[in-house]
């Protein structure tokens, strides 16, 4: 069983941190699934990844390669990932269940603590994932850089 780690950005947003978490996720060893509500937010990340200075391989959900893909970006809504993830990513409030969590390596909560709503929906998920037996780690950029706080 792994562990939660919730990533509340201050300073900067997403497209700021995936790279550099899926690029430690991916040296892992790891697949990893990268999972939220919007497709259209999916959408523009699967972009900006493929424009990035070095490669990190990946895909939407819904090809006819899912399987194969070390990164496989997923609406919240989609089937199930298809790659067999052993690292989730989740954005913008995706849900995630305790028994979801506790048979994966990682999950990383990531969200914007300048949005009051997605503060609140981050303390639910800690809540609910702590409760149902998932070990969570909180770390900030409050600072100016990554930090663990609790």
């Amino acid at each position: 069983m792994g562990k939660a780690l919730f990533y509340h950005l201050t300073r900067s947003d997403a497209r700021g941190l995936l790279p550099n978490l899926l690029g430690k996720a991916l040296a892992a060893g790891w697949r990893v699934e990268l999972r939220a509500p919007d497709p259209a937010r999916l959408q523009a990340l699967d972009e900006e990844l493929w424009l990035l200075d070095g490669f990190l391989p990946h895909g939407m959900a819904g090809g006819a390669h899912d399987a194969r893909q070390p990164v496989l970006l997923r609406p919240a809504d989609a089937p199930p990932a298809a790659n067999a993830p052993d690292c989730l990513m989740t954005l913008d409030g995706a849900a995630v269940d305790p028994a979801e969590a506790v048979a994966l390596s990682r999950l990383c909560i990531i969200f914007d603590g300048n949005d009051a709503a997605a503060v609140e929906t981050a303390r639910a998920q800690w809540r609910l994932l702590t409760k149902g037996g998932v070990e969570a780690e909180y770390w900030s950029e409050a600072d100016g850089r990554w930090q663990k706080k609790a």
